[in-house]
């Protein structure tokens, strides 16, 4: 999960600046956790107290957290009395979604909880079809799969076209948060990458909703290359609040001993 955290933190600053390169520094002053690292960490939460009470958890840790940069229609959910599902076709399903992909052992499970974390908003085939694109992802990811098993298993269940390059797609691509025009370009990102770093940076260069799409392909990354490197941890853990480290921390111990050596003897 860190890996998603880490692209949300470094996509922050370049967040509608139409960043075209992927030469740039990574953290800056200015360089923040937003919704996506919220969400992020409340959907973990919930994971992990087993009950899955996904709204209960999002509304929490978003009303602890109430200027994370949330769009409209989700602040008014988080603070409504009678929170309902609005019907959205956005990527915020999407940005929170991986900590579910490494958390599910089976690829039903994974589709299936990762519609369960999005229809509580994101009730729209568009909304539930990225959030799950990106569990999956992770998920296969973090169990083996090559790219290639991972490219054709997404085109195939949510008919996206992951075989355009970045190259073909950054002259041309603006900032857009409607899940199937931003979700799948942050997969290729994932696909064209060397490391977690390189997702990140590949991610933001596309100039769009950089934070979300940097999350996005950070998390996938990091499921796949199973490493990140400890200067990005150390940016990233200086920038959160120590009630989110813990709830990281913790989800990395009980999921993902396997990366990390300070994990294995727990």
């Amino acid at each position: 999960m860190i890996g998603a955290i880490a692209g949300d933190v470094i996509g922050s600053i370049f967040e509608g600046a139409s960043q075209k390169s992927t030469d740039f520094k990574m953290f800056q002053p200015y360089s923040i956790f937003t919704d996506d690292t919220v969400m992020s960490i409340a959907v973990a939460d919930a994971i992990m107290n087993n009950n899955e009470d996904f709204i209960t958890s999002l509304r929490s840790w978003g009303q602890k957290y109430p200027k994370a940069g949330y769009g409209g229609r989700f602040y008014g959910w988080l603070f409504s009395e009678n929170p309902e599902p609005y019907g959205s076709w956005g990527n915020g399903a999407a940005m929170r979604v991986s900590p579910v992909g490494f958390a599910f052992d089976s690829e039903e499970e994974v589709l299936k909880k990762a519609e369960k974390t999005a229809a509580i908003t994101h009730n729209s085939e568009i909304g539930i079809q990225g959030a799950q694109a990106n569990a999956l992802a992770v998920f296969m990811a973090r169990n083996g799969a090559d790219k290639k098993a991972i490219k054709d298993k997404l085109e195939k269940l949510f008919n996206y076209n992951l075989s355009r390059s970045l190259d073909d797609i950054r002259p041309d691509y603006s900032f857009e948060v409607k899940a199937d025009r931003s979700v799948p370009e942050a997969i290729i990102a994932f696909l064209e990458s060397e490391n977690v770093e390189d997702a990140i940076r590949k991610a933001i260069s596309l100039g769009g909703d950089s934070d979300t799409q940097a999350c996005i392909a950070g998390g996938i990354a990091y499921a796949y290359y199973k490493e990140i490197s400890e200067e990005i941890r150390k940016e990233v853990y200086r920038r959160l609040k120590p009630d989110m480290i813990a709830v990281l921390e913790k989800f990395e111990e009980k999921y993902l001993g396997a990366f990390h050596p300070q994990f294995m003897n727990k």
